[in-house]
């Protein structure tokens, strides 16, 4: 209990980092709109996001070992707070991109140096009750971030000045705490092709799942636009699909760990396509149709990565553990920087409902290619366990890895 009281700070620092990250993304679309910038260029800010997340998961290692932890956390959240406070100095949409580009720096080094912090301090007793809390914060600030956009005005100086107080006071918590930083840990060597080695449907499907969130989560704004949503039932919306998400770890965690995971993923890539044909009539069904249709479309597209990513591991060694997760990473933050930019692109020529249209064209070819898997390679008979795994930062495998190996 103490250990886990100790934990506070960095849970707190999580949390404050969620708020702040998590509501800056539609915030954009929605002042975007505002300020009259095109689809194309508000679908960029999304995939400027997850470029400077890639960057930061690469560098962030690289930083703590020469700054060492809390300067490093300090230097990543300066970046983020300085974007987010220039967006209203500036209006121009790449400079905006570049200001992204921070953000997602901010988020992809905060969580780094946070995860390689707990990594450094659980102990095999305390793991299981820390990833738990660990994992709660997290889904809780990703929710509560959706449900601040409907409060925040949009293009207003305000807004991202509340955002950027948010970023501030995750450095608090963890620059106070009187807990000692651990030794900084080796970088673990990016991979990514040994996610394909391991299994390819693994691979394809992580690279799914960011076409899934990344595009709802960075461009979904504009669909709740152009269907007639206020910026308060935006965020409803976008709750809805984080809500959905998080129901879905335990039953769908039961049936990744009681059959094959690769008929798990194609059903739910078969679930997410009609889940895509619901969301897209639901424009006709009113304010609650349309919330629904998003938690139903969370529900079916979030846990994917998760189970991916246990397939991918049922295939590989103990001492593997750490770079695959880092490989899955990687070919979702591909996914991700492309997504929201395709899916903009798509909304501009053929209307809203072409971005679900673009995910279930995803889905469908993964569908095939699990198929085509399944008769390729027969199932593992030994597997690890099913484990929701959050998508925060290269080095998040440490602290997942002896929980794989529990069987």
């Amino acid at each position: 209990m103490r250990l886990l009281i100790s934990f506070a700070a960095l849970f707190f620092s999580v949390l404050l980092l969620q708020l702040s990250s998590g509501g800056v993304g539609p915030i954009d679309v929605l002042s975007g709109s505002v300020l009259g910038f095109s689809r194309q260029e508000i679908g960029m800010l999304g995939s400027a996001h997850f470029l400077g997340f890639f960057i930061g998961c690469w560098w962030a290692p690289r930083l703590m070992g020469s700054v060492g932890h809390s300067r490093a956390f300090a230097a990543f959240t300066a970046m983020g707070a300085i974007g987010l406070m220039a967006h209203m100095l500036v209006i121009d949409a790449y400079a905006w991109g570049i200001m992204r580009m921070a953000s997602g720096l901010c988020v992809a080094g905060c969580y780094t140096v946070i995860e390689a912090w707990l990594q450094a301090k659980v102990t095999n007793e305390t793991r299981g009750r820390t990833m738990g809390i660990y994992r709660v914060v997290d889904m809780l600030g990703s929710l509560g971030a959706q449900m601040i956009v409907g409060i925040l005005a949009p293009a207003s100086y305000v807004s991202y000045n509340l955002l950027a107080i948010g970023c501030c006071a995750a450095l608090l918590p963890l620059t106070l705490t009187t807990i000692k930083p651990p030794e900084t840990p080796a970088s673990p060597r990016l991979r990514p092709r040994l996610a394909y080695d391991r299994s390819p449907l693994a691979a394809a499907a992580v690279i799914v799942a960011a076409l899934s969130s990344a595009s709802f989560r960075m461009v979904g704004p504009i669909y709740g636009q152009e269907v007639g949503l206020s910026a308060g039932q935006i965020a409803w919306f976008l709750s809805a699909f984080v809500l959905g998400g998080a129901l879905a770890q335990f039953p769908v965690g039961w049936l990744a760990d009681k059959y094959d995971r690769r008929w798990v993923l194609v059903w739910l890539s078969v679930a997410a396509i009609f889940s895509c044909g619901v969301t897209m009539m639901s424009s006709d069904l009113g304010t609650n149709g349309v919330m629904l249709s998003a938690a139903l479309f969370g529900f079916t597209t979030f846990p994917i990565f998760s189970v991916a990513a246990a397939h991918a591991h049922d295939f590989a060694s103990d001492d593997e553990r750490v770079e695959l997760s880092a490989a899955l990473m990687f070919w979702f933050a591909t996914g991700a920087i492309f997504a929201p930019y395709i899916a903009s692109v798509l909304i501009e020529g053929y209307g809203p409902a072409a971005l679900f249209a673009m995910i279930s064209v995803g889905h469908a070819l993964l569908v095939v290619f699990g198929i085509l898997r399944m008769r390729a390679r027969p199932a593992r008979a030994k597997r690890t366990p099913y484990i929701y795994a959050p998508r925060t930062s290269f080095v998040v495998g440490r602290l997942l890895r002896k929980d794989r190996n529990k069987r």
